[in-house]
């Protein structure tokens, strides 16, 4: 590596190292190796350089890119299947549709007003509860009680749900609350890296005063 870096060409030197080329250059990063100026003067590094100046495959001045002056061109042939103003995608599911989320939560499309999914789509969990309280007050979710969660329809019921602050929903997240073992891990690392940090301070105050 050290001897041949600076002027090979990666493919020569995959064949000769058996590495990958990504291992090649972790390695040559790791070694401080670079390509030298003479290998990038050739044609096979991929630039061309004249007057110290990068030139090749970049645009000179005065070029005029091929699509220059075609903003709007369509090509001929295509209005067969062009969108029509107000049609709809093929793959858009109706209003009234089901689908789960990433996070698993049963939702339902209550609207077709474009915009955010999160306004086409509502939890089932929240349709019910709103259904019989009314609408949902500001800074407030609706969830599932603790251990009552499902995504079957059927078992969506307001006896599984409540309505809590936002503030609320994240103590309950809250890694002090779910996991307080491991909280305390947490509090106890950071002690300790206070501890380890100070001592070192110290002992470099002290080297520096000798």
């Amino acid at each position: 590596m050290r001897a041949s870096y600076a002027t090979t060409t990666p493919d020569e030197l995959m064949a000769h190292l058996g590495r990958s080329l990504p291992s090649i250059y972790q390695h040559a990063t790791a070694l401080g190796l670079k390509k030298s100026p003479e290998y990038f003067k050739v044609e096979v590094a991929g630039r061309f350089v004249k007057n110290g100046i990068t030139q090749g495959h970049r645009f000179a001045k005065g070029m005029v890119p091929w699509n220059s002056g075609m903003k709007g061109w369509v090509a001929a042939g295509t209005e067969a299947t062009r969108f029509k103003p107000g049609q709809k995608p093929v793959q858009t599911m109706p209003l009234g549709s089901y689908r789960l989320n990433p996070d698993g939560h049963l939702q339902r499309k209550v609207t077709e007003e474009p915009g955010s999914n999160s306004k086409r789509w509502r939890s089932v969990a929240e349709l019910v509860w709103v259904e019989a309280n009314g609408p949902l007050p500001a800074g407030h979710i609706v969830r599932f009680k603790p251990g009552m969660f499902t995504n079957v329809l059927e078992k969506i019921t307001l006896d599984r749900v409540e309505c809590i602050s936002r503030a609320e929903n994240v103590r309950r997240n809250s890694i002090h609350t779910t996991c307080p073992e491991l909280a305390g891990l947490y509090q106890l690392k950071g002690a300790i890296t206070r501890q380890v940090k100070r001592i070192n301070k110290e002992q470099k105050d002290a080297n520096a005063a000798h």
